[in-house]
């Protein structure tokens, strides 16, 4: 059988991240923080710890057959990968951003302008399709700090909170691309029998995040109401009590819905309720 190669962050911002979606998914491992190569000993896989602009070509190239990175880092190095599942970590933005005090209003006044970034080809891409012409400066390190020196007078830049940008006097101008990390494979190889079995792993860890498992006690009378709120997975589950006109009601609630469903549940007559956390979400 072959042991497929993925290729995540040795270190950065998404290291972590990485290393605990994959451990969540049952993967065992050790050494990832002392070895570039870490095998997995329970499932035929071995964790590539890279640069994050080395793996998209890693995957386009065959060298590594998947790999966790940012959309940025893939957008920008202009490889031919396949986007396989967002992961829902490592969200940010990539901004134009200007000095507080900065003359600039518009999109039409970065004519002529210099632009300091890690990002040339995003970036030019984002003018050009806005018919600006404006000076794209390319900078390894700390692009914050470039206006500052005289260096320019804008920068492209990932942003996040967006505190880094205020220390530097900078304020947020334009949004360039939002981005978060996502799982990635060779063009052709998406129907691989080993990288279905690890897509359904991480699909069922990241389902399982985005969920809150509920159990609550509801009157018989009010069942329909109750139940009329709580879709699950793919119907709620009815336990009859020792009470005979109580049932317990089983169900799973989508995070972002779970405080509005709580104050609706509650309303409807629903006493009781106990949330857990899901480890796996598998249909």
């Amino acid at each position: 059988m072959k042991t497929l190669k993925i290729a995540i962050q040795k270190s950065g911002r998404l290291n972590e991240k990485s290393v605990e979606l994959l451990k969540n998914c049952g993967l065992n491992f050790e050494n990832y923080k002392s070895s570039l190569i870490s095998p997995v000993s329970n499932f035929p896989l071995e964790i590539l710890f890279l640069r994050d602009d080395d793996i998209p070509e890693y995957v386009q190239d065959g060298i590594a057959d998947l790999g966790i990175v940012g959309e940025n880092v893939i957008q920008e190095t202009e490889v031919d990968v396949a986007y396989l599942q967002p992961l829902g970590f490592g969200r940010c933005s990539l901004k134009i951003a200007i000095p507080n005090n900065s003359d600039i209003s518009s999109l039409a006044s970065l004519n002529g302008k210099a632009i300091a970034t890690t990002y040339p080809v995003i970036l030019n891409k984002y003018l050009q399709s806005n018919n600006i012409e404006a000076d794209i400066r390319t900078i390894s390190g700390s692009v914050e700090i470039s206006p500052g020196l005289g260096l320019s007078d804008a920068i492209c830049d990932l942003v996040s909170t967006g505190g880094t940008l205020k220390s530097n006097g900078l304020k947020p101008f334009a949004d360039v691309m939002s981005s978060e990390a996502v799982l990635i494979g060779r063009k052709g190889e998406e129907d691989n029998d080993l990288i279905q079995e690890l897509i359904q792993r991480v699909q069922s860890v990241l389902r399982a995040k985005e969920t809150k498992y509920v159990v609550l006690n509801a009157p018989k009378a009010n069942l329909d109401a109750i139940t009329a709120l709580l879709p699950g997975v793919k119907s709620p589950s009815v336990v009859a009590l020792a009470e005979s006109d109580w049932v317990a009601v089983h169900t799973v609630i989508p995070e972002r819905d779970f405080w509005d469903r709580i104050s609706q549940l509650k309303q409807a007559g629903a006493q009781g309720i106990v949330v857990l956390p899901i480890e796996k979400i598998i249909f």
